[in-house]
């Protein structure tokens, strides 16, 4: 079984990535012997796997043999996003990942994040090092779950540019680096390599939020990311049907903590372990609808991110507004770094994914009159607190994503009281335009 599995694996790392995406590694044969010969990947709606003998499943629940068991630990469904998703995370490359999905992308963060973060008493207290430029809810989980309820420290990286700015905060305390490429909402980002080396050094992981890329843009495994997690409910889930997480993990991270065993395989360890006792698993039918969704990541992306570019340049000289955040602008603070690590997958084409945010002129600092009218007067733009969907959405972030952050924090992270994230779909760039011209005529 495992001979097989590692086989059609093998098979699959020979073939591009659209096609990985359509077929990951469910092949006719997987289809006729154990799934009743059907042509997609079936959803199991059951709680439990059944065994021949006590020999069976005595050795299935100790891990020794493979099996799901029980849906809290996994499932067949699940097992089919997760296969094809370490293949596109790791595409274009030798490295060897597993993937893990959870109910949710911040359930997939708290998943990763607890392991390294035990107790260990032969090391100093442990920290955090983060780039401060990250989504609200991930803000939420650091400075109140770990740090006020948890007593970790958290070391804010205020430009994640700034490699030195990373270097000072770390330490011997220091349990892993952290960043969102690009940020969620002001799509800030930071030199993967470079951190990853820095982390390596210390002999502790990078975790990236790839949410806002995607595998069809930036890889981060690919430049020495050991961990990379999603909001799979946006782009990778891009029809709106779903929450789900994605950790994905390299075999054999650095860590200070922790035994061979979760070194090795973190993702697997994690699924076996932690995921298995805390029950933040993934519902079948997510999983496959999910799966639908990422057939078509690529042409997706490439879509949205043309559009993107083409709304940001309109925004960009209009007069009425003051700054747009797009790494694809050669305005753009880190756009070399963006052309680095931004490009279509199989292809050399720079795209810059499909988010952008946007500041109007205000008659005073700190206001957001003109934002609240320029937002309200939107037609066909739909307002809601989402992104990556195929519909364009655009939200207030200082009374949306960042709400809980407090005027302070959000004034660090640059998020003004007048930033709209705009999340561009696959409709037609000139109707966007169309749309957003008209709002903005009405302030």
């Amino acid at each position: 079984m495992i001979a097989h599995r590692e086989r059609r694996i093998k098979i699959a790392r020979g073939r591009k990535f659209d096609t990985i995406a359509a077929h990951g590694i469910y092949d006719p044969d997987e289809a006729i012997k154990n799934n009743n010969a059907s042509i997609m990947e079936p959803v199991y709606l059951t709680p439990a796997q059944v065994y021949h003998n006590s020999a069976e499943l005595e050795a299935g629940l100790a891990y020794e043999m493979p099996n799901w068991c029980y849906s809290r630990y996994g499932n067949p469904s699940n097992t089919f996003l997760e296969e094809t998703f370490a293949l596109l995370e790791s595409y274009g490359s030798e490295i060897e990942a597993t993937c893990l999905a959870t109910s949710s992308g911040m359930s997939a963060l708290r998943i990763a994040t607890d392991p390294l973060l035990v107790k260990d008493d032969s090391l100093p207290p442990p920290n955090i090092v983060s780039s401060y430029q990250i989504y609200g809810g991930t803000y939420q989980q650091f400075w109140v779950r770990r740090r006020e309820e948890q007593g970790i420290e958290v070391r804010w990286v205020f430009d994640p540019t700034d490699l030195n700015e990373w270097s000072e905060k770390v330490d011997e305390g220091t349990r892993f680096l952290f960043g969102e490429f690009p940020s969620n909402p002001i799509c800030s980002i930071f030199d993967i390599e470079q951190v990853a080396r820095l982390a390596h050094q210390y002999q502790i992981p990078l975790i990236v939020d790839a949410t806002c890329a995607s595998p069809a843009l930036t890889r981060p495994l690919l430049h020495g990311a050991d961990i990379v997690y999603h909001s799979a409910s946006k782009i990778i889930c891009s029809s709106g049907t779903s929450i789900v997480g994605l950790l994905t993990a390299r075999k054999n991270i650095p860590s200070r903590v922790g035994d061979d065993e979760m070194k090795a395989d973190f993702a697997a360890w994690v699924k076996l372990w932690p995921f298995r006792d805390n029950g933040p698993g993934l519902h079948p039918i997510a999983a496959i609808l999910t799966l639908h969704d990422l057939r078509t990541l690529r042409m997706k992306v490439a879509q949205m991110s043309r559009t993107a570019l083409k709304v940001s340049q309109f925004l960009e000289d209009h007069p009425k507004v003051e700054t747009v955040h797009y790494p694809g602008l050669k305005s753009f603070p880190a756009h070399d770094i963006a052309k680095k690590y931004m490009k279509l997958v199989d292809s050399d084409e720079n795209s810059y994914g499909f988010m952008l945010a946007v500041d109007t002129k205000e008659d005073h600092p700190g206001d957001s009159t003109k934002a609240r009218q320029f937002y309200d007067a939107l037609q066909l733009i739909i307002r809601a607190t989402d992104l990556g969907k195929v519909k364009t959405v655009a939200t207030l972030n200082a009374i949306s994503t960042h709400k809980q952050q407090g005027e302070e924090a959000r004034k660090l992270s640059l998020v003004r009281p007048s930033t709209c994230r705009i999340s561009c779909g696959i409709e037609d760039a000139d109707d966007l335009i169309g749309d957003l011209e008209q709002a903005l005529d009405k302030i």
